[in-house]
């Protein structure tokens, strides 16, 4: 079965704390590995976590402000001391060039490893297809240039046994009439419903807005920054973030089957009151308040 879940690596906005290392958040996607918004210490959560440097296919950041960031330089150079075998893509806001470049030579090393840089920008866009995913991504409204991604897989057909027995399909007829379409005069519509991708999104800094709203359409989990708690909600406004209600209402009204807030201001040590004041905004489905090292499977496909 394919292994489909997100690894935390750290939860803590702006500065660490004791419990919450700067963010680091790995999506296990079959047998690739998206690594967003990598800041510093990433490198030794990853060894405590039990992440690789050959887990790693794509490194996505959403801006460059230093909890985000910063620990590019650790990861690519450990990407190159440990020989990663594939090639590694970079996405990041093309207006943050320079620091992306300051990051990835920031010190002397060697390189082994092609790392193709694919940046960002205007309103945002599709930046990988592949065939198991369409990668895009979507501008936020942060003081500097912030963008969320969106993984989407493609739908795909299940196929119905009692229907396939109905018309004598069988053996290697099955894989026949998903090839072509038509067997017999029995189309694949006949013997198959529809199977909807799954689809995740990651969204960091960022007050509401319209881009919100477009990544976290329908996915089946949606990872977004909550800093604040709702009394504090001119802070947000202000430093353009989020609170724990807004960033449920928006899964409330997007359809988000899985929540995953995190990106926690240091001035909270008590996580029971997001998810309380998340579930006061409405929201119904299955919600996680992240915790450094915590492992978060994808829900089962409908």
């Amino acid at each position: 079965m394919s292994s489909r879940e997100l690894v935390v690596l750290g939860t803590a906005s702006q500065v660490p704390t004791r419990h919450r290392n700067h963010n680091g958040y790995l999506l296990r996607w079959d047998g690739e590995g998206l690594l967003f918004d990598p800041g510093e210490g990433t490198q030794r959560q990853m060894l405590r976590a039990g992440v690789a440097a050959h887990d790693l296919n794509r490194l996505c950041v959403t801006h460059f402000h230093g909890d985000h960031s910063l620990g590019l330089a650790g990861v690519i150079q450990r990407i190159n001391l440990d020989r990663v075998p594939h090639a590694i893509t970079a996405h990041y806001p093309r207006s943050g060039k320079r620091f992306f470049d300051r990051l990835r030579y920031a010190t002397a090393y060697r390189e082994t490893v092609p790392i193709a840089e694919v940046p960002v920008d205007g309103d945002g866009g599709v930046l990988a297809t592949t065939s198991a995913y369409t990668l895009d991504a979507r501008k936020l409204s942060h003081p500097v240039e912030s963008y969320g991604y969106r993984l989407v897989e493609p739908d795909g057909r299940r196929m119905l046994p009692e229907r396939l027995a109905e018309h004598g399909i069988k053996g290697p007829d099955i894989g026949r009439i998903q090839r072509e379409g038509t067997l017999g005069g029995v189309s694949l519509d006949d013997v198959s419903e529809l199977r909807r991708g799954q689809r995740f999104a990651f969204i960091m800094d960022t007050r509401l807005c319209d881009g919100v709203y477009a990544l976290a359409d329908r996915v089946d989990m949606l990872v977004i920054e909550s800093t604040f708690l709702n009394e504090d909600i001119e802070l947000a406004v202000e430093h353009g973030h989020l609170t724990a209600g807004q960033a449920a209402s928006v899964a409330r009204d997007c359809g988000v089957r899985h929540l995953v807030l995190t990106h926690f201001s240091q001035r909270y040590t008590e996580p029971d009151e997001f998810e309380r004041q998340a579930r006061a905004a409405g929201f119904e489905g299955e919600l996680s308040v992240a915790h450094d090292l915590m492992r978060v499977a994808l829900p089962k496909r409908r």
